[in-house]
């Protein structure tokens, strides 16, 4: 694993500042991670421990786990045992300097464990990855003992940045390179700095949807009619270039909706700015490099993407346990709330308004497509590139233009790889450019939807490869017409999976290697589309298998693709659930709708919009506001100006600033009645407690009432 890239990283950072999930994008391509939990478990700390399950969730299945706490002299011997195909995560290094330093353990010579641990770190051959927490730039602790852990921690931290191969700082999510890996300088230095002559290559403000520099033409506007692209051959030699997807915004349903939504063709602005020059452009982070224009990065595993707010998302839920319900709240749909507010960065998050349906069409042969009817599947392409059919009933009904795109077909996964490593590399470029040209259009929001053939099975091939997902149990049934399943192509389906499964066994599982051996290039594409629009921002709504498989193998290239993804809706398929639970998604609804990839999150989407507004929109309920004269409830009464008549002083007067007029007894209770001090006189108004009538006389039988007893 550690022989032809990096062996040893140290990732910094601090609180909430995304180093742990930097650090496992770095060992998301590894098959097996061995995680090193240095904690102690911290069941008597609620907060802690959900802190720990957060972590425990968004850790792959195929990963295992070590803990260290108990005796921190552990992790000095694992690295020491360590093989050199070995892949260690240690996360972090804080709970080790905090075992070093148990009192339990002193006394005891805590700078020989340290150098122990960094001299472990300089001969172990595995390829490790170490998270500490970042102290030195906060104020110095108060106490000895923060004091003692704050030099503990950073005597810890420099000698492991000198033992480790690469350095790395992570601040608000954003990673910054202290000391770069020899694979990253030897990547620079390779790069011969620009002539005169050439100058620097620029950056297109727009991605197109092939692999070139060519500018995309416009989106029709909806009164056009766009024919179906034609589907491209497969050739066993020649790969031809990716089709240009078609652009098609379907007209309003009125059935749906009571006035027609009027679609507006946002043009990409003109290129206004060179790039920098290339040595200088590869030391950027991978958002900012000309990667889909030029062709000159490699999209690899380790991506430095940004990630969404990490504390937006958990302060908007906090709030809408304050806004004005009549009821408990909004119930599972506050996930929603939740993710939009954490990739908008506010805690009132706005509901997308412009979004961009993204479908795209391959098919698979083999076993894959038993059962399949590909004039069927031709049909419903054809349909949706008009903006009609099931997508464009729904995507006009919530406002949404499409891009459908057609990609070559796959081989079967039975017998060898589905296509050549350099057209993978193509369609993860056009996939990203994809979100490219929907982020520069103006689009807040993308839907990833698929149709096409063998599509289930390739999925389940992709789970089980990448999780270790039995096929059988997850694999969907065959169904066709009518409502009948076919059983018999349901299991030519699974022995295809299983084929492909038991072909690459001994192969590597790297994200490359999967789209090459099993996924194909509709997989690519959508793996490219999670990329860009990570890179630009964009939060992506997944639906189905396709969008499932496609965020399993961005999470190997890059970990921070999951963070913006949400699931909508769970459907039926045990596929999709599975799926994002490995990928840590929880659905929003659990509608149990089957409605075909894609379909199924639209048909939620105006839901989901009407959270989001009502979340926005709402104040803060008045009896939570926290000033007097605010609408709200507060703790201090004003004695003097209530309007009430409540004496400042427990007396038979009446308070020079108070109001005299007497209100009835027991407000709304009957007044004059004549059963005087009886339960069913003056006990009513003593019961509410509001001394209206003890500011008079009160009537009955047996004559004059003392005022203080109207007052209790």
């Amino acid at each position: 694993m550690s022989e032809d890239r990096w062996n040893t990283v140290l990732v910094l950072g601090g609180i909430r500042s995304g180093k742990s999930a930097f650090a496992e994008s770095l060992v998301a391509d590894a098959p097996a991670v061995r995680y090193v939990a240095t904690a102690v478990g911290g069941e008597d700390d609620p907060e802690w421990r959900a802190r720990i399950e957060e972590h425990q969730r968004r850790r792959p299945q195929s990963w295992s786990t070590e803990e260290t706490a108990a005796d921190p002299s552990r992790l000095t011997e694992l690295l020491t045992e360590a093989k050199p195909d070995d892949t260690l995560l240690v996360d972090d290094l804080g709970g080790w300097v905090a075992a070093v330093l148990d009192p339990a353990r002193q006394p005891n010579d805590d700078e020989a464990d340290v150098a122990a641990l960094a001299a472990a770190v300089r001969a172990c051959r595995a390829r490790v990855v170490l998270v500490s927490p970042e102290v030195g730039l906060s104020l110095v602790p108060v106490t000895p003992v923060g004091r003692a852990f704050a030099d503990a921690l950073g005597t810890t931290n420099q000698a492991l940045a000198e033992a480790c191969d690469g350095v790395v700082l992570v601040v608000a999510g954003q990673p910054s390179w202290l000391k770069r890996t020899p694979e990253l300088t030897a990547a620079v230095a390779a790069v011969p700095a620009p002539t005169a002559a050439s100058g620097p290559r620029p950056i297109p403000a727009t991605a197109t949807g092939t692999a070139t520099a060519t500018p995309a033409p416009p989106p029709p506007p909806a009164s056009v009619t766009p024919q179906p692209a034609s589907v491209t051959p497969s050739s066993a030699s020649v790969t031809p270039p990716p089709a240009d997807p078609v652009f098609v915004t379907p007209p309003a349903d009125p059935a749906f909706v009571a006035a027609p939504v009027e679609a507006t063709v946002v043009a990409p602005p003109p290129a206004v700015d060179p790039a920098p020059p290339v040595a200088d452009a590869l030391g950027g982070m991978t958002m900012s490099l000309p990667l889909v224009a030029s062709g000159l990065t490699k999209i690899q595993p380790g991506m430095d993407l940004p990630l969404p707010d990490s504390d937006a998302g958990p302060d908007a839920r906090e709030r809408l346990g304050t806004i004005d319900l009549p009821g408990a709240g909004l119930g599972m749909v506050a996930e929603a709330v939740e993710f939009a507010a954490a990739t908008q960065e506010t805690t009132s998050p706005q509901p997308w308004s412009s979004v961009r349906v993204v479908v795209i069409s391959g098919r698979h042969g083999g076993g894959a497509a038993a059962g399949a009817d590909p004039l069927d599947v031709e049909r419903r392409v054809a349909e949706t590139e008009r903006g009609l059919g099931l997508l464009g009933r729904l995507a006009g009904q919530a406002g949404a233009d499409i891009a459908v795109l057609r990609v070559r077909s796959a081989g079967a996964m039975e017998d060898g790889p589905v296509t050549e490593a350099h057209a993978v590399e193509a369609a993860l470029r056009q996939g990203w450019q994809l979100a490219d040209e929907a982020a520069d259009a103006g689009r807040d929001a993308l839907l990833l939807a698929g149709i096409g053939v063998g599509v289930e099975a390739m999925a389940t091939a992709v789970l089980a490869a990448s999780t270790g997902a039995e096929a059988a149990a997850t694999l969907p049934r065959v169904l066709q017409p009518g409502g009948r399943f076919d059983d018999h192509a349901w299991m030519v389906r699974c022995a295809a999976v299983r084929d492909a499964l038991h072909r690459i066994r001994q192969e590597p599982r790297g994200a490359h290697d999967i789209l090459r051996e099993i996924g194909g290039l509709d997989l690519a594409v959508a793996t490219g589309v999670l990329l860009g629009a990570t890179a630009r921002r964009l939060p992506v709504l997944l639906d189905g298998p396709l969008g499932i498989a496609a965020g399993l193998v961005a999470r190997d290239l890059a970990g921070q693709t999951r963070h913006w993804c949400l699931l909508p809706e769970a459907g039926t398929l045990a596929l999709v659930k599975q799926g994002a639970d490995v990928l840590g998604l929880t659905p929003v609804l659990e509608l149990g709708l089957d409605l075909g990839e894609g379909a199924n999150a639209l048909a939620a989407l105006p839901l989901l919009r009407t959270v989001l507004g009502l979340a926005a929109a709402l104040p803060v309920h008045p009896a939570l506001l926290a000033e007097q004269g605010d609408g709200g409830l507060s703790d201090d009464l004003d004695e003097s100006d209530d309007g009430l008549g409540i004496d400042d002083s427990y007396d038979d007067g009446i308070d020079e600033e108070e109001p005299t007029t007497v209100l009835p007894t027991g407000f709304g209770n009957p007044a004059g009645t004549s059963t005087g001090a009886g339960p069913a006189g003056m006990g009513t108004a003593g019961a509410n407690g509001v001394g209206t009538a003890g500011s008079s006389a009160g009537t009955g039988t047996d004559g004059v009432e003392d005022g203080a007893a109207g007052r209790s």
